[in-house]
């Protein structure tokens, strides 16, 4: 007997991105909404070029309980057009059973044919010799381990067991909560399909996280991914593959500068020249450089910002060398030049806090910039 499937998670539908900051456009947000709702044909594509027929989806279908009525009817009108695909959705903590409970009831009551929502613990033959053993999320925080019971789930000998949960592997700890690394050998699975994780992760090669399909932080560094995976036999190790369905690269770079380096040749030199529109990037500066340095590394992200769907500048981890001539070219005398003085002063005190030396720091850098900007 062979089996394949999609396994994904973590498709969040209905963020909002709120904390993601608008570029002048005031398009980003929108863009990123649509790049996760895109997500469930491209998982349909990836499960017809796998010649797979069915998508697991461990949990968070949805990014809240209360998705809106234009995100939950789109949402099983794109599955249902998906033909040939059946859609397996677990409750997650974010979708969990009694906060969406009115979700998972219209799912239940109004889905197509092909769209299933695994409300309870029972076994699903979800094909000819193919157990699916689901664990949906009650509440938000359980402070269970919900496969504990998979061990004592029985099913006919020679059937392919499939776990499908939503939560964290860790080492046991007293909490309970995760799930211990070796369910798949306690219960007897073939594989432990699992979400909550949003990166790619192998726990071993029968239990494996494939992260969320389209990334929503700066954290994992790769676009998002859903796997293939290929079932030979009961018993056997699972063949898995992943497939890029991210259609955004969220980034995280750092960009260490000592004394006496351009700063915007450097800054030039770290960013990537392909698909910058698609890209969201963050970069967090160290080391130290002038306030000329300071000034042309701010000129030289805002120079390069419109052409990423986001580009932020961290530069607090990166110091100020303070000179003479750095004042004179804010100005010669006069009320700037004392206030430039001051500043410096106190971005340079050591007996003040560190917090008060930040801002002094930060406050003489917007002071040369403003003073200087003409000259650029």
């Amino acid at each position: 007997m062979s089996f394949r499937f999609i396994h994904t998670s973590d498709l969040h539908l209905g963020r909002r991105f709120a904390n993601i900051s608008e570029p002048s456009d005031g398009n980003l947000r929108g863009r990123l909404m649509e790049a996760r709702f895109d997500k469930i044909r491209q998982l349909a594509n990836a499960a017809r070029a796998h010649g797979a027929e069915h998508v697991l989806l461990a949990g968070d279908t949805f990014d809240s309980a209360t998705p809106s009525r234009q995100v939950l009817r789109q949402a099983l009108a794109a599955m249902r057009d998906a033909q040939g695909v059946h859609w397996w959705l677990l409750p997650g903590n974010h979708d969990n059973l009694r906060n969406a409970e009115q979700v998972w009831d219209e799912i239940a009551k109004d889905a197509p044919e092909n769209v299933h929502a695994l409300r309870a613990t029972d076994v699903v033959e979800i094909a000819p010799g193919v157990a699916l053993l689901p664990c949906p999320v009650p509440v938000r925080t359980t402070g269970r381990d919900l496969t504990k019971d998979l061990p004592g789930i029985a099913t006919p000998e020679g059937m392919l067991r499939i776990g499908l949960a939503h939560g964290g592997v860790v080492d046991f700890v007293e909490s309970g909560e995760q799930i211990p690394p070796d369910r798949d050998r306690s219960a007897g699975l073939d594989y432990l399909a699992l979400g909550d994780w949003h990166g790619r992760l192998q726990v071993t090669p029968r239990t494996q996280y494939p992260g969320t399909p389209e990334q929503d932080r700066f954290k994992h560094g790769t676009r998002g991914q859903c796997l293939a995976v290929t079932l030979a036999q009961s018993g056997a190790i699972p063949d898995v593959t992943a497939i890029e369905t991210g259609s955004f690269l969220w980034s995280d770079i750092a960009l260490p500068l000592h004394e006496g380096e351009d700063t915007a040749r450097a800054l030039d030199a770290l960013l990537p020249t392909a698909d910058r529109r698609n890209t969201l990037l963050r970069i967090k500066t160290g080391g130290w450089t002038s306030l000329a340095g300071h000034a042309a590394l701010r000129a030289a992200a805002e120079r390069h910002a419109p052409e990423f769907a986001l580009l932020q500048l961290i530069s607090e981890g990166l110091g100020t060398l303070h000179s003479a001539t750095d004042l004179d070219a804010i100005d010669q005398a006069g009320a700037m030049r004392l206030a430039a003085e001051r500043l410096m002063a106190d971005a340079d005190n050591g007996a003040l806090p560190e917090v008060d030396r930040d801002i002094a720091a930060a406050a003489l850098n917007r002071l040369y910039a403003y003073a200087t900007e003409g000259a650029r």
